[in-house]
């Protein structure tokens, strides 16, 4: 009994400890900048990071567009956003990472419907997926995660460059660093875990922004990436197991950021002036700190590029003055 009694002791200690550490530590972006006229996009703008991340925008004026699969969560977040900012320019376009056809047909619509686009922020992300390919031959976790919003990028280059200056973000994870970067093996293939996966999507998403912050040089266009943060949010909704899935949620939701605190990076490199003309960075609690190694080799950024651009049939060289 004394025993367990201890445990349970050391336990909550750590818990408070690790709590005290993290609100210590979570950057907060200061800016008051607003957006009124700017144009942005937020995947995955309908829960939690993505959420919040738009409802900060949309409460500098900004015309917001949530880019989701799920119509009915894309439209309850919609409501929740012009009834807690008042801003009523918020609006949602089904996009589906899991199909490059859906990709297209939302890139296509933007273009035709929107004059400019200043902030593109690629937030969806998911975890669990499983080990299946897609409809276009791809490796479910990696296009959901990397591949479609590789394409997605690409696609509305073009409105992003006649509307510079504009940013391109990419929410990335510290669990790139656990990443592998094998050719052989890019699709999941040969070998694969969940956490492979996840790993691997992050460590791609630097590299495409190592990468693109070259192709976008003197265009009025950056790129950056950021980590943001080990936070409360549904992320591992599709882990299989109830018992695992559970602990997961409940240890990160007791320990971790808020989706708020999550959003500050985010919402920083979108908004602030600090970072106007900064590019090919990757930035965690509002601060630009190192990637991996791996994440700022320039050769290999390159030579990814041009695997992506051939797995999503996709050549930006080709459709594009870049």
């Amino acid at each position: 009994m004394f025993f367990w009694s201890i445990l349970v002791a050391v336990t909550g200690l750590l818990v408070v400890v690790i709590k005290i550490y993290q609100k210590l530590t979570c950057g907060v972006c200061r800016s008051s900048a607003h957006m009124v006229g700017k144009v942005v996009i937020v995947t995955g703008g309908n829960c939690g990071i993505g959420l919040e991340t738009a409802k900060d925008l949309a409460n500098r004026g900004a015309r917001v567009i949530l880019a989701c699969r799920s119509v009915r969560r894309a439209t309850e977040a919609v409501q929740e956003i012009v009834r807690d900012t008042g801003n009523t320019d918020v609006h949602f376009k089904q996009l589906n990472l899991a199909s490059l056809r859906s990709v297209k047909e939302f890139c296509e619509h933007i273009i035709k419907t929107e004059r400019r686009l200043d902030v593109l922020i690629n937030n969806a992300g998911a975890g669990g997926l499983g080990n299946f390919k897609t409809e276009d031959g791809i490796h479910i976790g990696m296009q959901v995660n990397y591949f479609a919003p590789f394409l997605l990028t690409c696609l509305l280059l073009p409105l992003l460059r006649s509307s510079a200056p504009s940013r391109i973000i990419n929410v990335s994870s510290l669990i790139h660093k656990y990443g592998e970067l094998d050719f052989e093996n890019l699709n999941m293939e040969k070998y694969w875990s969940d956490y492979l996966v996840y790993a691997n999507s992050k460590l791609f998403l630097n590299l495409m922004t190592l990468e693109l912050s070259e192709r976008l040089k003197d265009t009025g266009v950056t790129v950056n990436a950021l980590h943001p943060g080990v936070a409360a949010t549904n992320i591992f909704r599709n882990i299989p197991s109830d018992i695992i899935r559970n602990l997961v949620e409940k240890s990160i939701g007791c320990m971790y950021k808020t989706p708020w605190e999550a959003a500050q990076t985010s919402i920083y490199l979108a908004v602030s002036p600090e970072v106007r003309e900064v590019s090919g960075k990757y930035f965690s609690d509002c601060r630009d700190i190192k990637p991996s190694k791996l994440s700022l080799d320039s050769k290999e950024a390159k030579r990814l590029w041009a695997e992506s651009e051939r797995l999503v049939k996709f050549s930006l060289n080709n459709n594009s003055k870049l």
